[in-house]
């Protein structure tokens, strides 16, 4: 096992890394004839790209690659890409006409950090295409992480570096459940297991975390510039066979890690977006231990992504404030 998304059979990870200007992105590539897909779109600012196609009672239910990427909503460009490189594998739905590659996308924003003109388009998302493969792939400042930041409710210059991280569990029955994760979150990152802050605000007379949960409470006026540089994205894949209605539910199910693991979460400031891939090689009846298991991973998956993550524009990670 790998801990990471790559222990779901057929799932291929590849990044986009542009160190330069502070940005990059990050596809998921499902197995040749897609896997069942989800999604679940629990912040009130997101971006995002073929989300209304995954729900119950729509025709299509496979998805070919999820897209995670920076640049706002100008990085969706970079599904252009993927779709590029899925046509000429000839891997799509079939219309008959041609093979219409499947590609959900979300994005975080990552403009303030590096150079803001300079986003993920097209051929960023070929070549995170090409960089795809089941050997292994990078956790923190790479990809859909290069540009992510975490802790900004003082603003940038209080923030702390974020990242992509990934985790995965084996349960009951041969299931596997892993998540992906790219973490930009307005609040501070929590590690379950010791409820403490390793990563977020940092106060700005000296050492330690702001506590921004708390500092919320007492200030609101501190919030100014902050209103849009954030959300966490992320890809739950498992083996299971389950239906469009059940990797919905998990979806749902799934949110629970962002909310143990960022701490505020799904804040009016966040796009926090799930999606959920199932390639169905296990038949499995647990689908409440699959929920409960994507929470589990998704919260580990945001703490290795800061824990990997290193300093990038003037934001420091954690690595170098301890």
């Amino acid at each position: 096992m790998t801990n990471s998304l790559l222990d779901i059979e057929g799932i291929r990870v590849g990044h986009y890394t542009d160190l330069e200007n502070v940005t990059g992105c990050t596809v998921v590539l499902a197995p040749r004839d897609g896997a069942i897909a989800g999604v679940d779109v629990r912040g009130p600012a997101p971006g995002t790209r073929e989300t209304d196609l995954l729900r119950p009672g729509h025709l299509v239910e496979r998805a070919h690659a999820i897209l995670l990427t920076g640049g706002s909503a100008f990085g969706l460009d970079a599904a252009a890409g993927v779709m590029r490189f899925l046509e000429e594998q000839n891997i799509g739905f079939e219309t008959g006409a041609a093979r219409v590659p499947i590609v959900p996308a979300a994005v975080l924003f990552d403009l303030g950090i590096g150079n803001a003109n300079v986003r993920p388009d097209a051929n960023a998302g070929y070549l995170a295409c090409q960089n795809a493969n089941r050997l292994a792939f990078g956790e923190g400042s790479v990809g859909a992480g290069t540009g992510a930041t975490v802790g900004k409710l003082l603003g940038p210059h209080f923030a702390t570096k974020g990242g992509i991280g990934s985790s995965s569990q084996q349960i009951g029955d041969g299931v596997m459940v892993a998540a992906l994760v790219a973490v930009n979150c307005f609040g501070d990152v929590v590690d379950p297991t010791s409820n403490e802050i390793i990563a977020g605000a940092r106060k700005p007379e000296g050492n330690g975390w702001l506590d921004s949960a708390n500092a919320i409470k007492q200030d609101l006026a501190q919030m100014l510039n902050t209103r849009v540089a954030n959300t966490t994205i992320g890809v739950v894949a498992t083996n299971a066979r389950l239906t469009r209605e059940q990797v919905n539910i998990v979806a749902m199910m799934a949110h629970d890690g962002i909310a143990r693991a960022t701490r505020p979460s799904h804040t009016l400031f966040d796009g926090d977006t799930i999606f959920i891939l199932a390639t169905g090689e296990v038949e499995s009846a647990y689908l409440d231990a699959i929920g409960h298991t994507a929470a589990e991973v998704v919260a580990t998956a945001i703490v290795r992504g800061v824990k990997a993550a290193k300093s990038l524009g003037g934001v420091p990670s954690i690595q170098d404030l301890v």
